[in-house]
């Protein structure tokens, strides 16, 4: 149902809204996470028979503002091959391109016997108390958010899970790597350095590199946000699923007064 998801499809590459999907920075925009979980949907959706399907790594640009209406996304193999593969999507909203994604696909190889992890794990969802997004952050994706805190947060540094109830796409079931992709954007705000009300740190982009397949109960953020003193900051996670680490993300940000 429209009311369970974040997008409702209106065409076989066109899409609405949902109250889900509202900004956090302005009730006239898409909140990004969201967004940039339909982006990776679409791109597992078009997944070629023989392709690469191992998602390793997916970098988005924001373009410019991201209007709260109807949009399409568009899905092209910029680099086909059977072992590695580029694919792009890109997100158009009147006429304009707005969002784009290019992510990397990688065959899949028996590597268990030099397999290793070197991040630690950090507290399953269970050991933590229940934190109230809403109390810092406006807009429907974030009053959506169901999160559990599983460290002290301070400004600059939060260990946080997120989920939500809501599907991607009304009446289609979200892929796993989409799913949890569609929450990470969402770190940006675990653990602001200043009060939104005072300061604008708004993300340009988002890079994701995954070292296995996320289970997408979970997008468990492990977040260190950093800025500098020319108005560049950078928003660093340790991504977990339930099992433990699963990769990291990168968010460059414009730092300002608000």
């Amino acid at each position: 149902m429209a009311d369970e998801s974040f997008f409702v499809r209106t065409g076989a590459h066109t899409f609405e809204p949902t109250a889900h999907a509202g900004g956090a920075w302005s009730d006239e925009d898409h909140h990004f996470a969201p967004l940039a979980g339909l982006l990776v949907h679409e791109m597992e959706n078009a997944q070629r028979a023989g392709a690469p399907g191992q998602l390793a790594r997916v970098s988005f640009d924001i373009l410019g503002r991201l209007p709260f209406t109807g949009f399409e996304v568009a899905v092209e193999v910029v680099r086909p091959g059977r072992t590695i593969e580029l694919v792009q999507a890109t997100m158009t909203s009147g006429d304009r391109p707005v969002l784009t994604a290019r992510a990397w696909y990688l065959a899949a190889f028996d590597s268990s016997a030099g397999a290793g992890v070197e991040e630690a794990p950090i507290e399953p969802p269970h050991a933590g108390e229940e934190r109230d997004m809403t109390a810092t952050w406006p807009g429907g994706f974030i009053a959506q958010i169901v999160s559990r805190q599983v460290s002290t947060p301070r400004p600059g540094a939060s260990t946080t899970w997120i989920t939500s109830p809501n599907t991607l796409v009304a009446g289609e079931d979200s892929h796993d790597v989409a799913e949890f992709i569609a929450r990470v954007d969402a770190a940006n705000g675990v653990a602001p350095r200043g009060e939104p009300g005072e300061w604008a740190f708004p993300n340009v982009d988002l890079t994701v590199h995954l070292f296995r397949r996320p289970d997408p109960q979970w997008t468990g953020l492990d977040t260190t946000v950093s800025w500098g003193p020319d108005g560049v900051g950078l928003t660093s996670s340790v991504l977990h699923d339930v099992h433990g680490p699963v990769g990291r993300a990168n968010q460059c940000l414009t730092v300002r007064r608000a």
